[in-house]
Formats: structure tokens, C-alpha cells, sequence
């Protein structure tokens, strides 16, 4: 019996299969290296002009003024010179502030910032209720007697009354004003204000006594006492009660109209002071509101 022979199952055995070389593509990551470079490129270029246009956003470079009338802008921007280029959020307004303060003519002032650069600036100025004689020259000064400037012509559209006795002499013997006087002029004003048509007729107030204020009229020589209160009814009582002193006094000194159901004048020329003065004249009476 012959043999046979078979082929070897080569399922059963490993194939001597040789593996073949891949070569490296490296398109993709020359891609990705170009894409990140332009993001990155991109990226550096905004914030770039981030910070320039914050740090340029951060600058004052506009101030916006309102509120002043007196005051010009031009003056408002002298006084804030060097403002302008601070840094918006860095600078301190409330040192802008206080130079603001300074002028006499600022009541109060407030500054906000406003972005992207600008500073506003709001004024509140001081308003001149009287022309106070002091020391010889004469000032513009407010209610509460703070000099606010030299009366000059430049001023010559403020038709004010003119204030005496607004000083008393210090401890050092300098004469200054006196905030109980001052105060005292400024109630007188303010009360009188509230009928226009006798305000204008105000031209001279004098605070020298601080419990009697006396007052003279436009047109009318007379001195007229009001106390220390009750000071448009007291010069309404007299402005109504004028023309019939007149008749009676010709030539009056003086008025005094601080006593209910009485007023009491003395002649011009007439001797005696206080009293003596003011019975002379005891039979002009007049009815008090």
C-alpha cells in the first residue's frame, strides 16, 4: 500500500508575514501648529487693544460743568486744572471737591465720574442776598454773611439792600462778621421776600442791635424798628400807616413799630433818646394785624 502524502494545514501555523513600514504624516499637526499660532495671534491683538482702550477709557479727557451761572466755565476748569488726563477711577474727586470749595461763590459742588472719560461736575452757587459795608468797602454778601465778593460794577444788575452792622470786634480786636448779626439780616430779608413789592423797596438794613433790626425804605428817610421777628408784618403795618404819620409828623427821625397796637415816632429834631422820645409821639396809634 503505497503512501499518500497531504500538504500541511497551514491554518494551524503562523504566517511569516514581514510588516511593512508606515510612514509618519505630519500635514496635521503643521495644521493645527498654523491654527493655534493665528488664535494665539488673535488673541495677543484683542488684548492689546483691550488694554488700550481701557487704559484710554480710564482717562479724564472730558469734564462737563452745569449749575453755574455767576461763575464761568472757564473759571470751574481753572480751578480743576489738571484734572483732565487723571485717571477716571483712580483720581480723587473729593479733593477736585474741595478745591471746588475754595471759590467764594460755591455753596457745595458734587463730581461724578461717567464712562467711558468723563468727569461732571455739578455747582451750587452761593446767592448774594445783601451788599454788606465793612470796613469801608462794600462786599456781596449771602444769608449767612459769607463774603462771596467785592461789590463792583460788575454786579451793578443785583438790586440788594445794603447791610450795616454785620461786624463786631474779635478778642484781638479785629472786626469780622458776626454770625448772630448776619443771621439776623438774613431772616430779615428772607421774611420780606415773600411780598415781592416790598422787597424791592428795601434799600438799608442795620443788624448793629441784635434784638432790634431797623430798616429804611426806598423814598422814605425814616428809620423804622422791627425787632427781632414779626418783620413783614411790622413793615406792612408801617407802609399802610405812612401816609397818615405823615400828616401828623412831617419830618420823622424815626418809627418804631415793635409794640402791638402802638406805633411810636419821633420828630426829627426832636431832644430825648428811648422813652422820652417815644411819648412825645404816643398819640399816633396805629391797629396791628
Amino acid at each position: 500500500m503505497s503512501r499518500v502524502s497531504a500538504p500541511a494545514d497551514r491554518r494551524f501555523r503562523r504566517a511569516h508575514v514581514k510588516p511593512s513600514h508606515r510612514r509618519w504624516n505630519w500635514r496635521p499637526l503643521v495644521r493645527w501648529l498654523v491654527v493655534s499660532g493665528i488664535g494665539l495671534g488673535v488673541l495677543a491683538f484683542g488684548l492689546y487693544r483691550g488694554r488700550t482702550a481701557v487704559a484710554q477709557m480710564g482717562m479724564v479727557d472730558r469734564i462737563v460743568v452745569r449749575g453755574n451761572e455767576r461763575l464761568s466755565k472757564g473759571e470751574v476748569l481753572a480751578v480743576l486744572n489738571g484734572l483732565r488726563g487723571e485717571s477716571l477711577f483712580g483720581t480723587d474727586l473729593d479733593l477736585w471737591r474741595h478745591r471746588l470749595m475754595g471759590s467764594p461763590w460755591v455753596r457745595d459742588a458734587a463730581l461724578r465720574r461717567s464712562l467711558p472719560s468723563t468727569v461732571e461736575v455739578v455747582i451750587s452757587e452761593r446767592q448774594p442776598v445783601g451788599i454788606g459795608r465793612l470796613n469801608g468797602d462794600t462786599y456781596l454778601v449771602d444769608e449767612g454773611g459769607v463774603v462771596i465778593d467785592q461789590y463792583g460794577p460788575q454786579y451793578a444788575d443785583f438790586d440788594l439792600p445794603i447791610i450795616d452792622g454785620l461786624t463786631a470786634a474779635s478778642a484781638d480786636g479785629v472786626a469780622a462778621i458776626d454770625a448772630a448779626r448776619a443771621e439776623l439780616a438774613g431772616r430779615l430779608i428772607a421774611a420780606v421776600r415773600a411780598r415781592p413789592d416790598l422787597a424791592r423797596q428795601l434799600s438799608q438794613i442795620d443788624v448793629s442791635d441784635l434784638h432790634n433790626a431797623s430798616v429804611i425804605l426806598t423814598g422814605d428817610p425814616a428809620v423804622i424798628y422791627v425787632g427781632e421777628d414779626q418783620f413783614l408784618q411790622r413793615l406792612q403795618s408801617y407802609v399802610e400807616l405812612a401816609p397818615t404819620l405823615r400828616e401828623r409828623v412831617p419830618d420823622i427821625d424815626y418809627v418804631d413799630v415793635r409794640f402791638d397796637e402802638r406805633i411810636y415816632v419821633r420828630p426829627i429834631g426832636k431832644s430825648g433818646t428811648g422813652h422820652d422820645a417815644a411819648q412825645a409821639s404816643r398819640g399816633i396809634k396805629g391797629k396791628r394785624r
